[in-house]
């Protein structure tokens, strides 16, 4: 009995001991947080998992939501908030989710950078490290607060101006999520914060320098070239550099200072605005740095030129921040037409057609100092209409493509990848490429954040608002200089008559914006360009049938818009009855 009383109490100690193996298990293979502190590349990740969210990782093509262009594809997200299903619901412009996770995941990055180590056999090194991913994480955070602004910022209810929760903190509960809207100014600022503290750890540019004489100026600490070419060199370029993070100082200005948020035309926001892109463009050499193919930058050459791993980053006149060189086929098969083995896609309208010029700079319309011929619309055009779009009786990969009666399956709604509107889209395309399945091939292309366009463009705009047409504050070239310089490239003819017409403020702010539709088409601009302007969001898309020397012109499609309130984007409906956050006027 007693021998029986001990093997149970054996029993039972040796099943605990098990229960307590099988309830506690040993540590395994499944990582947790605490490597990012032992594994540089793993807390890396943080960082790099916020580059993945960034909108302008590839064209969105919301041109279609525009009146600049429509899609043959039926079901096409932004042909459908064209035409009426925008709603707080159904938004395929939001950013929100992306955007925010981008910067909670920042959060926590600098919320452990100081404590990894990231080269254990050189503090001066692994200091180096700290400095610029801290200052790309800064950037980075300040970039996607411009975002959320642009796409998400609007009136509330009690028509104040707001802007979205800033979250400076990685969160961990759902009450730092339900932080009210910022002011749309506090945001902005918060926006500047960021940006600034970027500009103070930041290189202008990354490359391998050959001296310590040649380091960039803040770097006099540097004792060892070696360390500052390993962290900062030629490996890191297309990083987040103190110059791209200029570039999205401007672009923030631009947007705080335009007419949707700038209700009382502050002309301070437009000085601003103007000053921060000409710091960029005198270190391009003014007007004169422009560069003169950068309108065609998605071209075989300047692709090629833009693959440039070393040497001055300002030898790049035009791309200043994009994506790896790649090859593939698949903007040139989604938007060749169908004789091409294309689907047509993206249609330009009529309307972007009749915004170029003729070549001699005069709009269209002004029919007795343009000579334009109604019977032979394309021809004597602006040549930048032949780069970026494909008109009827002009050739793409040595076939002439006809739209009109008697086009085949290239007229006008033809077959379901045929064009709707009389016109297919050339720009961002590589004719080089073969869409035959039987015989695909492909071409390098690249995605652009920023060109350096985009920036003459910002100061032409800022300018003009801040001092005239031809004022320069305290810089060296006006607004009018800019747009000179930009139509002189595009090919129009010199001297530009039409341009020495514009006298007004108002003329040239009705040019520049015509420009920048031009010179931005297809590149994601217009959608928000309508609307930081508060222009008329429901202008309808247009399109032409030709019958011979017969041009009929039609409406494609309608724009469902309301001017009343939807030149702000909603607040996603889902987190506005989460966290009881304010919505936008009208998207209730």
């Amino acid at each position: 009995m007693k021998i029986h009383k001990i093997f149970s109490l054996l029993l039972v100690s040796v099943f605990l001991f098990t229960a307590c193996e099988l309830l506690d298990p040993k540590d395994d293979n499944h990582d947790t947080f605490d490597r990012v502190y032992n594994e540089p590349a793993y807390a890396e990740g943080l960082l790099i998992r916020a580059f993945t969210y960034i909108p302008t990782n590839d064209y969105r093509w919301d041109e279609v939501a525009t009146d600049d262009a429509v899609s043959n594809d039926k079901l096409n997200t932004f042909s459908r908030i064209a035409r009426g299903e925008w709603s707080a619901l159904y938004d395929p412009q939001s950013v929100w989710d992306n955007s925010n996770r981008a910067i909670l995941y920042i959060n926590e990055f600098l919320s452990v950078v100081n404590d990894v180590t990231w080269k254990s056999t050189s503090k001066e090194q692994n200091d180096l490290f700290i400095r610029r991913l801290t200052g790309e994480a800064y950037a980075l955070r300040g970039m996607f607060k411009f975002f959320l602004l642009r796409n998400h910022g609007g009136f509330g209810s009690s028509d104040e101006l707001l802007g979205t929760p800033i979250y400076n903190e990685f969160l961990k509960t759902a009450e730092d999520f339900s932080k009210p809207r910022a002011t749309f100014a506090d945001c902005v600022n918060s926006a500047y914060a960021d940006l600034t503290e970027a500009l103070k750890l930041l290189p202008m540019d990354y490359g391998n320098v050959a001296t310590l004489a040649a380091l960039p100026a803040g770097f006099g600490e540097i004792t060892d070239i070696n360390n500052y070419n390993t962290v900062c060199g030629d490996f890191s370029r297309q990083r987040v550099s103190g110059r791209i993070t200029k570039a999205i100082r401007s672009r923030l200005a631009l947007l705080a200072a335009s007419p949707a948020f700038n209700a009382s035309n502050d002309q301070a926001l437009w000085q601003s605005a103007a000053n921060y892109s000409a710091d960029l463009l005198n270190d391009l050499g003014g007007v004169a740095g422009l560069d003169p193919k950068g309108h065609i930058f998605y071209l075989s050459a300047q692709v090629t030129e833009a693959n440039l791993t070393s040497g001055d980053l300002k030898d790049l006149k035009e791309i200043l921040w994009r994506r790896p060189v790649y090859s593939d086929n698949v903007r040139e098969v989604a938007n060749f037409p169908p004789s091409l083995f294309g689907n047509g896609r993206i249609n330009p309208t009529q309307n972007l057609v009749d915004a170029f010029p003729m070549a001699n700079g005069y709009p269209i319309t002004d029919v007795a100092n343009s000579k334009y011929d109604p019977t032979k619309p394309y021809t004597g055009r602006d040549p930048r209409l032949a780069l970026y779009v494909v008109t009827s009786g002009s050739s793409m990969k040595s076939t002439v493509i006809n739209t009109g009666v008697g086009g085949g399956n290239n007229a006008v709604d033809a077959i379901p990848t045929s064009t709707r509107t009389g016109y297919y889209l050339r720009k961002l395309l590589r004719e080089e490429v073969n869409a035959n399945p039987a015989s695909l091939t492909s071409q390098q292309h690249f995605q652009t954040h920023i060109r350096n366009t985009e920036l003459y463009l910002i100061y032409a705009e800022a300018a003009n608002e801040a001092w005239g047409p031809d004022g320069k504050g305290s810089n060296t070239f006006s607004a009018k200089d800019v747009i000179a310089a930009i139509r002189k490239r595009a090919g129009i003819t010199q001297p530009d008559a039409y341009l020495t017409s514009v006298t007004s403020k108002e003329q040239m702010r009705t040019l520049i914006r015509n420009e920048r539709r031009l010179e931005l088409c297809f590149e994601g601009f217009r959608f928000w360009d309508l609307r930081r302007w508060k222009e008329d969001l429901t202008v309808p898309a247009k399109g032409v049938r030709i019958d011979g020397t017969t041009y009929s012109y039609f409406t494609v499609e309608e724009r469902a818009y309301k001017n009343e309130y939807m030149h702000y984007g909603p607040i996603p409906d889902r987190e506005v009855i989460k966290f009881n956050f304010i919505q936008n006027k009208g998207w209730n």
